[in-house]
Order: C-alpha cells, then structure tokens, then sequence
C-alpha cells in the first residue's frame, strides 16, 4: 500500500514539475523564438495592432465599433448583456430592436461625420474587439479625413493601398488594413 502511494505522489510530483513549469516555459520559448511581435503583445507607441483602438477624430480612420470607441448606446457589444468592458457579442438577433435602434444610431453617427457607413462599420465583430477594417471601410471614410486633415483624396487612397494586408498565405480570408497602423502612417504624413 506505501509502495503505491509514494508511486503516485512521485508521479504527481513529476506531472507537475513538467507539465506546470517544464512545458509552460517551453512554450512561452517557442512563442518569443517563431512569434516575438505576437508574444509581446504587437505594442507599438499607440496601442497594441491587435485590440481596436478609439479613434473618435475625424482627422483619423475608425474602426468597427466596439467596448473602447466614440460611439453612443450601440457602442459596447455587450450592453444588452449588462457586463461593460469585457469581449463577446451581445447575440442580437435580426428581428431585436435594440440591435436595430443601435445600428441606426451608429449610421447617423456616421453620417454626422460625412461618411456613408459599410456594414461592418456599424456592426460588432465577435470578440467586439476588432482591430482590422477592409479596405472599403477605409475608402469611405476618405472624405471625413481628408476634410479633418487637409490631405487630398489621391494622397488618403495610396496611403490605403499601401496599408493592405493581404490574405494569409494569399487565399486564407480576406485583405484587411489594421486601423492602428493605418492612423500611425496618416500621423507621420501630416
């Protein structure tokens, strides 16, 4: 009976070891050896390319709305699940009418800027936390930027252009611009 009870301690205590500290540490060292930027975050001086950021000028593009933007009672995905601040979807469906007022809020937001919104920009994505927009996104919002910043239209869509990430490995979704990077490069020219 000791036999088996030291035989199990022994082995809880070398389960733990490896699988507690051995195999975490191997894994946060294969994160910084093949994805540094991801493992540390993507930081930049402004934010992190992997969580929206609030951009309520209009000298900058916007993103999708989500839990940290300008926008009004549509903004926090999870209002309609009384927990503020966290990721997730609020799981409208197409016949809620809250789900209806608040898009229509977020149109008239912007339309208040001179943008004629695209779906996504008047729509949560999943996590609520979206860092990308499509390039349509960015194209339409080039009037509210060019009249905030002076820039001309020509000089805002060579800016997208060179912002556009394509598909991963070239067929995996779609292209995609992250709104950070694009708002630092329109920063730098400026």
């Amino acid at each position: 009976m000791l036999v088996h009870l030291r035989r199990s301690l022994v082995m809880a205590v070398i389960c733990m070891i490896f699988f507690g500290f051995v195999y975490a540490f191997a894994g946060t060292g294969v994160a910084q050896l093949l994805f540094k930027n991801q493992a540390d975050g993507s930081i930049t001086a402004n934010g992190s390319t992997l969580i929206g950021q609030n951009w309520s000028s209009p000298k900058f593009f916007h993103g999708r709305p989500d839990d940290t933007g300008p926008y009004t009672s549509g903004d926090n995905p999870l209002a309609a699940n009384g927990v503020s601040g966290e990721s997730g979807a609020t799981n409208l469906g197409p016949r809620s009418k809250v789900l209806l007022k608040d898009t229509k809020e977020l149109v008239a937001y912007w339309h208040k800027l001179g943008v004629n919104p695209t779906p996504d920009l008047v729509t949560t994505s999943g996590s609520g936390y979206d860092p990308d927009i499509s390039q349509q996104d960015a194209i339409v919002q080039i009037p509210m930027v060019a009249k905030a910043t002076g820039l001309s239209s020509k000089v805002l869509r060579t800016l997208i252009q060179k912002e556009t990430n394509s598909a991963q490995f070239g067929f995996l979704g779609s292209s995609y611009i992250d709104v950070l990077q694009l708002n630092e490069a329109l920063a730098k020219l400026e």
